[in-house]
């Protein structure tokens, strides 16, 4: 997110000398992205970043293909994905393909024992269920129910839960994470007519210096692998940074529909975007307003994408026998829509509760073997009508 912050102790210019109170340098580190070409932070650690005492054998987390090639309508119970203790193990990618992947996650407990590092992608994990803290070197983050935290790639961290029942779904982007170009100006500011601006985002705060030696365990994600790192300084030794890479929240609830005399469509809730793909918010709003206006989405068909709507609260008109946790998949090829007698059922209405989280990926989705395990095999089947 291209907003300047800084947090603890810099110095006046970069690349210059930064001393500890007993004269000893600190290590300054550059964080960059796209080379030198495009958002970065400069770091200042108690200790160099480098020092590395163990390396083990890596171990692979690629996502199982199930059914890389299909066109059926799908849909998964997200919350028969079962609950697992550790973080990691937790994460179950479902729909993924070479731009990013989709991921649910139901984890009991907070990382105490290891910090983790995902190396190739940013990270949005959007909170369905639970609260906590995201711990970085960067600072801290509060999260709760409905908040989206972006994490972007190379950024070492530690989730801390307030208890046992949480619920994630999160999004692995191959690409940068960010607001949709068309919300921005040219200098990078959220203009005005943008569904959130800067004060709805949560930057890093509450800075911790952990000057610290010892053996710390850091789980490495790189091309489908994860890599056991023992490095000998704490990860979060800075004593200070400025810049703008760094992790973020973004709460579903901060955004401000737009609404219109008749059915807008979909890219007015949209939020953050990918390469060839977008991240969408349906929240409570008012329907449109002409008098003649059908509130429920028409019949379409996706020709350059497949749909995923994750529904998170509310009552959604347009589906029946939606649960909280379900995810839908449209695939590009065949037209979806309202199920039978939701249009009619709709007209009238003057809003809607809804809570949903949307992706639209341009290129084709694969279902893993955990998606294969959580199917509704009869969704495909919910339009049927009876017919003489």
């Amino acid at each position: 997110m291209p907003v300047y912050h800084k947090l603890g102790q810099i110095p006046a210019k970069r690349h210059t000398v930064f001393r500890k109170p007993d004269g000893n340098l600190y290590a300054e580190e550059l964080v960059s992205t796209e080379g030198f070409s495009s958002l970065y932070s400069l770091v200042y650690h108690c200790h160099p970043p480098t020092i590395v005492k163990h390396l083990g054998e890596p171990y692979s987390v690629e996502p199982k293909i199930a059914r890389e090639k299909h066109l059926k309508h799908t849909s998964l119970i997200g919350f028969n994905i079962k609950p697992a203790d550790d973080f990691l193990k937790s994460r179950k990618p479902v729909l993924v393909n070479s731009d990013l992947h989709i991921v649910l996650a139901a984890p009991r407990k907070s990382m105490t024992d290891y910090f983790y590092k995902n190396s190739q992608a940013d990270e949005m994990i959007f909170v369905h269920e639970g609260s906590g803290k995201l711990k970085t070197g960067f600072g801290e983050i509060k999260f709760a129910y409905g908040d989206y935290l972006i994490i972007p790639r190379g950024t070492i961290y530690q989730m801390e839960f307030d208890n046992e029942q949480n619920r994630l779904f999160i999004v692995e982007s191959f690409s940068p994470l960010r607001p949709p170009k068309r919300y921005l100006n040219q200098y990078g500011q959220l203009m005005e007519h943008a569904p959130y601006c800067e004060r709805d985002l949560r930057l890093p705060e509450n800075l911790q210096t952990y000057d610290e030696y010892g053996d710390f365990k850091v789980l490495i994600k790189k091309q489908g692998l994860i890599y056991p790192y023992t490095y000998g300084t704490h990860p979060f030794d800075y004593v200070g940074w400025d810049g703008y890479h760094y992790p973020y929240a973004f709460s579903i609830h901060d955004f401000e529909p737009i609404t219109g005399r008749l059915h807008q469509p979909p890219p007015v809730h949209q939020t953050f975007e990918g390469h060839n793909f977008v991240v969408c918010s349906f929240v409570p709003r008012k329907y449109d307003y002409h008098p003649d206006s059908i509130p429920a989405p028409y019949n379409h068909s996706n020709v350059d994408s497949d749909e995923v709507l994750y529904y998170v609260d509310g009552d959604f008109m347009s589906r029946k026998s939606v649960v909280k946790g379900q995810i839908t998949l449209h695939p590009g090829g065949i037209p979806h829509g309202p199920h039978p007698g939701t249009v009619e059922k709709s007209i009238g209405k003057e809003k809607t509760d809804e809570l949903a989280v949307m992706i639209d990926p341009f290129k084709p989705l694969m279902l893993t073997q955990e998606a294969i395990d959580i199917e509704d095999e009869n969704y495909h089947k919910s339009w049927q009508i009876n017919v003489e």
